[in-house]
């Protein structure tokens, strides 16, 4: 049965029409490049999606026509090997949207395992751009012999890399990783965030550790995973705090704010993946505080201000009804609704994509409100939790975030 219901669910079906009639007048080049957070492969991804909702509108066409268009742009205009910024991406969605065989030519993504077996990997290490990011790919290219070669480079990496840090392990985030115009933003050397942080390693080693890999790496991963939750778990704030995680183990102690990037629901989203790919109650149990002490944080102190995946009111309402999904807790689907108004409330005719619009923070380059069709922080995201709220479609495109 979908989440939504009412008013909330109404309009909701009156966001998502205007969203599908906007997104089928959207050409190619308004989109700047052919990555998954803000071009053009996150965009097939939201036409594919929007097929099913209203069929035969011409969404198909436009995905097809989108992914072509990625496809070309990446032979023209090479990119990294990430899942949100570059190759593994665009791979992601073409083994998502395209029919192919298991092995050889009719693989519509060999010539993806290639390239990304043959780069040169080096840092950083997390979802979106680096080593956590190719994993999320590698896991859904299972069991492909190149999947598995993949998963076992990925964890041999990061037990190279892996720093003691009492108790347990982390991996330290290094600033110059990141464009230059983000480097006033918080990543922080000890990062808590599930973007760029420990805690997306710790979505993916757990899968790994339930993954049909060879003994060796299933051994490491489940090692290294449970050493790097206990770290995680040790950087939890008093609790009369407001919230339960900073923005980094070295940041002031003060609670992040409510998102996936950093903050609360995406650490407890990201624990729970591994707490059940791995059947470990206790870790279940942590994540379940974590969420529910975040869906009862007032909207007044959560810092969520527009409406995208990432980091906006979308993101934590799909977060929460995963996790209701997962668990049948009714708090969580009382907070994911809550969140999806709230979602909704945001949305102003006449402006941004449909009425959506993103928030860019004074530490940016640029301020103030812009419009982003993209995945990530745009409409494309918040089009793809109105769609897993409004229907019974299995939203399989939030294992880019590590939340399933």
């Amino acid at each position: 049965m979908p989440l939504l219901r009412g008013q909330t669910a109404a309009l909701a079906r009156v966001a998502l029409g205007d969203l599908s009639a906007r997104y089928l007048r959207l050409r190619p080049s308004e989109t700047p490049d052919a990555s998954l957070s803000g071009g053009l492969a996150g965009i097939a991804l939201v036409h594919a999606s929007l097929e099913r909702v209203f069929p035969e509108a011409g969404h198909s066409v436009c995905a097809q026509r989108a992914l072509d268009h990625a496809i070309e742009r990446l032979v023209r205009e090479p990119l990294g090997p990430g899942l949100h910024t570059g190759v593994a991406g665009i791979g992601w969605v073409v083994g998502h949207l395209v029919d192919g065989g298991a092995e050889g030519e009719d693989d519509p993504c060999a010539a993806f395992d290639t390239a990304l077996e043959d780069a040169t990997w080096t840092d950083p290490f997390d979802v979106i751009e680096g080593l956590v990011g190719i994993g999320v790919y590698a896991l859904d290219r299972m069991p492909r012999p190149s999947a598995k070669r993949l998963l076992a480079r990925i964890v041999g990496h990061l037990g190279r890399t892996a720093r003691r840090r009492r108790p347990g392990i982390a991996w330290w985030s290094n600033p110059e990783w990141h464009p230059r115009k983000w480097r006033r933003v918080p990543h922080l050397d000890w990062n808590l965030g599930v973007a760029h942080g420990v805690p997306g390693v710790i979505a993916m080693l757990g899968r790994i550790a339930a993954a049909d890999v060879d003994a060796r790496t299933k051994k490491r991963a489940l090692s290294l995973l449970e050493r790097a939750v206990e770290w995680l778990l040790a950087q939890e704030l008093p609790r009369s705090s407001e919230g339960c995680f900073a923005v980094a183990a070295g940041s002031p102690r003060e609670p992040a704010r409510l998102a996936w990037c950093y903050g609360d629901p995406g650490i407890a989203a990201t624990l729970f993946v591994a707490a059940r790919a791995t059947r470990n109650r206790v870790w279940e149990r942590a994540a379940m505080r974590i969420a529910l002490r975040a869906a009862t944080r007032p909207a007044d102190t959560a810092g969520v201000v527009d409406a995208g995946l990432c980091h906006g009111a979308a993101g934590v309402a799909h977060i929460f009804h995963r996790l209701f999904l997962a668990t049948g807790e009714e708090r969580l689907a009382e907070a994911a609704r809550f969140w999806f108004a709230r979602t909704l409330a945001m949305r102003r005719m006449g402006r941004g994509f449909a009425g959506f619009r993103v928030r860019v923070p004074p530490t940016m380059n640029k301020r103030g409100w812009l419009t982003e069709p993209g995945f990530l922080t745009g409409a494309a995201g918040i089009t793809l939790a109105l769609i897993a709220a409004t229907t019974d479609a299995d939203p399989t495109w939030d294992r880019t975030l590590l939340l399933s």
